[in-house]
């Protein structure tokens, strides 16, 4: 039996190559992501590892923050002394970091890294645990020196002796480098400049004497955790958070772990689409090679083979499918990961590809996923082979027949797809967040299922209805190729699952995103008054100079200005919600128009008073003259009255639950230090839009960071972000379309195998080869829009449903993509017709003679 499997698996191994495609591309995207992934992580460990003080101090933190407030967290810089005066501290260092710098040169273009790292300041404070080395020139003296990184240097072509122009936290200003460093461990893509201590304090923390955080260096012989023990003695345990260098470099990796986190999911989530639908394809593969096998199983069942061994030998092949498809894969996972380190060298983060990590998880997880993958899905064919009787070798018979089994597949689709259909319509009535988004996630995973299984059932109604224009259009062959597409509704129903899944995907996310676009459209048309905001590309809080020239610029007729700042709320039932407030000046209702359910904007901005979401209030108890006790950054706290509730769409959007806001005056007394995150312009009298914006873009030309936005702009960055999304999902489905068309491909070439003497029949009695060639394809294209319709009307459910989730956050509007729609219908009759050609060109070719007399 081994012998007779292993020759069976090498004369069709033609046929399984598109399925070992399949294989090969799940295993290839789990294993490129393992691999990536541990690879940046061994690297950074390293680098935090060894650029870690032994034990840090820093700012207590008490309060994250979902929105930056521009503040940043220091210490004095004299704690240094103190430290030294510890006994087993060998030194002591006051450092300054300041993220989110803006560089510009002479030409006023920007100098640092395009790609969303961030450019630091840094005070120059050299030791041997630093990240870089002076290669080049002198240290920094005096507030017009800096230090420039080697690789930001070559990059944007700047020298020793250039003058750049740095845009800090408390204000811009002008230096020059006076010397270059290299990065003397892996460079994570940040442009850095270096600046003597002193400039570093008042130009990147606007006061001298402070610092982020103290530096401790142990002496020889003391642990890491007795010196965080007495440092943390001599400084006051619960005055600052102590770090030994273990937990510093854990806590740095954790901050890159998000970065990290996306990239793998998204790898991860491809794998999952191929794992997904390479199963329907290897499905059909043994299906039909089964089926066209069996004379040859069931003379295997007449020489003696018992059901057992059948099995073992059908499965046997599978995993033989499953080793050669898993290496393949493996070796073309070190290929991906290899090519995505590469990818991270153009945006800056240089990682050495010869370090990269293959630990032993790797290959198990491919040959897991690989073999897995191809035992589940030719698990029911094996079956199938093992019930052929001897008997089967006498007749023509195929394994399986329609009447039963379908009626089975009836009582079990509409089993699960009821209890699916319950689970969305839970969803579309919960009125809590996550309750709605785990009966989403239960009814899509239940109603992908239910429509797999009964799949088959609605293949003859739909392709009736599809197919129904082929014989007037296309006459005998129209109709041929669309009773050989009903032929087999399984086999049909399967080679069209692989299409359908992706597509339900991309038509479910579409809805949902186009949804969010119109949400967003309608909140900023109902909500933004003003003529121009003004905003930092990122979000970032731009410095004070940004806001005193705009209120000079000609043509300026009101300003007000807008903050975050972190909070926690203590409410009434009890909870204590972390969350993100804004601030505003008083005359906001001039350039914001806001519906309030009680209360109004004097209310809401008075000093000592808030105003948060109605339904967030109900929530939780709130009412309108309540006080609320509320944290502030730095261990500040407050008891602020309710002065209004609102009642806007997406109130508790970009991590801004609640929609709590007050005036400046409120946010400046209990969080000062905090930096505006936006400006709303309206033009003063007798000045245009287009003449007020033209003025705007003039005084903020030295500032590239900071756009000047109208009503359209806004919406379009709302769109770019969205895409984002999109891109993603669209790039699922050319994954699955490209496994649907090996699919189609495969179910085509086996199916011209297995009806062979019925197409040298019909040529021998007239039918030309562009006749045949036109009838496979006809069959490919109704069984590909078959796919799309089911994968469509799914999506459609799904996004309906997803919009349901998002309106309680706010996002209300509910919109249908008719164009992608269109689009993707059109698109899946040219993925039929793609994926016929060449089995229409090998059936084509045939030998009508030997076709005939093919058994």
């Amino acid at each position: 039996m081994l012998k007779a499997t292993l020759r069976s698996f090498l004369a069709h191994k033609g046929r399984l190559l598109l399925s070992a495609l399949a294989v090969l591309l799940s295993v290839a995207f789990v294993t490129g992501s393992l691999i990536f992934s541990d690879t940046v992580s061994h690297t950074f460990d390293r680098l935090f590892a060894s650029t870690a003080a032994d034990v840090t101090v820093s700012p207590k933190k008490d309060l994250d923050e979902a929105l930056p407030s521009g503040r940043t967290a220091t210490l004095p810089a004299a704690l240094a002394a103190r430290v030294r005066q510890v006994d087993g501290v060998v030194a002591a260092r006051a450092d300054v970091k300041v993220n989110g710098l803006t560089v510009v040169n002479e030409e006023n273009e920007p100098v640092g890294p395009t790609t969303g790292a961030p450019t630091l300041g840094y005070a120059w404070n050299p030791h041997e645990r630093s990240p870089v080395r002076l290669t080049s020139g002198h240290a920094p003296r005096g507030p017009a020196q800096a230090l420039l990184d080697s690789e930001t240097a070559g990059r944007k072509n700047v020298h020793i002796g250039d003058a750049l122009t740095v845009i800090a936290p408390p204000g811009s200003f002008r230096v020059r480098v006076v010397g270059i460093v290299t990065f003397t461990t892996t460079n994570p893509g940040s442009a850095l400049l270096y600046f003597d201590t002193p400039t570093a304090q008042t130009k990147l923390l606007g006061r001298a004497g402070t610092a982020t955080s103290i530096s401790v260096d142990a002496a020889q012989g003391v642990g890491d955790d007795r010196l965080e023990q007495r440092v943390a003695g001599a400084l006051g345990a619960h005055t600052y958070d102590f770090r030994t260098a273990g937990e510093q470099a854990e806590s740095d990796v954790e901050q890159l772990g998000g970065f990290l986190d996306v990239i793998k999911y998204v790898m991860l989530g491809f794998a999952g689409i191929a794992v997904l639908v390479g199963v329907f394809l290897i499905v059909n593969t043994f299906s039909m090679l089964i089926a066209q096998r069996t004379r040859e199983l069931g003379l295997l069942r007449a020489l003696g083979a018992d059901r057992r061994q059948v099995r073992a030998s059908v499965l046997t092949e599978a995993l033989l499918l499953g080793l050669v498809g898993s290496t393949l894969g493996l070796a073309t996972g070190i290929g991906l990961a290899a090519g995505l380190i590469g990818l991270m060298g153009l945006f800056g983060m240089n990682i050495d590809a010869d370090e990269m990590q293959i630990g032993w998880v790797t290959p198990v997880a491919a040959y897991v996923v690989g073999l897995g993958v191809t035992f589940v899905a030719a698990y029911l064919p094996a079956r199938r082979a093992a019930g052929v009787s001897p008997m089967a070798a006498l007749s023509d018979a195929e394994v399986a027949g329609v009447g039963r089994p379908l009626r089975v597949r009836a009582v079990a689709g509409a089993l699960v797809g009821a209890a699916g259909a319950a689970a969305l319509a839970g969803c579309a009535v919960s009125r809590q967040t996550s309750s709605a988004a785990s009966l989403l996630g239960l009814g899509v995973v239940l109603t992908l299922i239910a429509t797999v299984i009964a799949g088959p059932l609605l293949v003859r109604p739909v392709i009736r209805v599809l197919g129904a224009a082929f014989p007037a259009l296309f006459g005998p062959i129209g109709r041929m190729s669309q009773r050989n597409a009903l032929r087999n509704p399984r086999r049909t129903g399967a080679t069209a699952a692989a299409l359908m899944v992706g597509i339900a995907l991309v038509g479910g996310m579409s809805v949902a995103s186009e949804s969010m676009t119109a949400s967003f459209d309608r909140q900023i048309d109902t909500t933004l008054g003003a003529d121009f905001v003004v905003q930092n590309t990122n979000f970032q809080p731009f410095p004070q100079e940004v806001t005193d020239k705009v209120r000079r610029t000609d043509g300026v007729g009101l300003v007000v200005r807008g903050r975050f700042t972190p909070v926690a709320v203590r409410l009434p039932d009890g909870d204590r919600v972390e969350t993100t407030a804004a601030g505003y000046d008083p005359r906001l209702d001039e350039v914001a128009d806001i519906t309030y359910a009680q209360g109004h904007s004097a209310a809401a901005l008075a000093r000592g008073h808030l105003a948060m979401d109605r339904d967030f209030a109900r929530d939780h108890g709130v009412r309108v003259g309540g006080v609320l006790p509320v944290e502030f950054p730095g261990g500040r706290s407050a008891g602020l009255t309710v002065g209004a509730l609102t009642d806007q769409d997406a109130a508790e959007g970009f991590g801004t639950q609640g929609g709590l806001f007050f005036g400046l005056g409120t946010l400046e007394r209990y969080a000062p230090g905090g930096r505006d995150s936006a400006l709303y312009v309206n033009a003063a009298a007798g000045t245009s839009d287009d003449d007020l914006r033209a003025h705007l873009e003039q005084t903020l030309d030295p500032y590239p960071q900071v756009q000047v936005r109208d009503l359209a702009d806004y919406k379009q960055l709302v769109h770019d972000q969205i895409a984002v999304l999109l891109y993603l999902v669209y790039a699922l489905l050319g994954l699955a379309i490209i496994i649907a068309v090996l699919g189609v491909v495969n179910t085509l070439a086996l199916s011209v195998v297995e009806r062979t003497r019925e197409i040298g029949l019909l040529r021998a009695i007239g039918l030309a080869r562009r006749q045949l060639r036109r009838m496979i394809r006809l069959e490919s294209v109704v069984i590909a829009v078959f796919g799309a319709v089911l994968g469509l009307a799914l999506g459609l459910v799904w996004g309906v449903c997803m919009h349901q989730v998002l309106a309680l956050q706010g996002m209300t509007a509910l919109a249908i993509p008719w164009v992608t729609i269109v689009l993707v219908v059109a698109g899946s009759a040219v993925v039929g017709v793609v994926a016929a050609l060449l089995p229409a060109l090998r059936a084509s070719r045939m030998n009508v003679l030997a076709a005939i007399a093919h058994e």
